[in-house]
């Protein structure tokens, strides 16, 4: 038998698979997308820039903008009852209306 994989991105076959039309890397204007604090965004990991994303058991979650860190952002994640600030990078995140 082979050893399962222990990586970071490990069981994320179907989780980070892309649509054939949307392979490849995003455009440029999503690297450099703002979000002003107390704002609504949710993670959704980009599975082709490895930089900057958060933690695969975010993916989906929706929280709210706290602060900018270097060229990420901090968000406050409400799971389990507890709040947790998770560090993602704006090509990671979407803007919510």
């Amino acid at each position: 038998m082979v050893k399962a994989s222990k990586g970071t991105r490990q069981r994320t076959r179907q989780k980070f698979r892309k649509r054939p039309r949307d392979r490849g890397l995003p455009p440029v204007t999503h690297f450099l997308r703002v979000f002003e604090a107390g704002e609504k965004a949710a993670i959704v990991i980009n599975p082709s820039v490895h930089k900057g994303q958060p933690n695969k058991r975010y993916h989906g979650l929706t929280g709210t903008v706290v602060e900018k860190r270097g060229r990420a952002y901090v968000l406050a994640i409400k799971r389990g009852g507890l709040t947790k600030k998770i560090i993602a990078a704006p090509v990671h995140l979407k803007k919510l209306e």
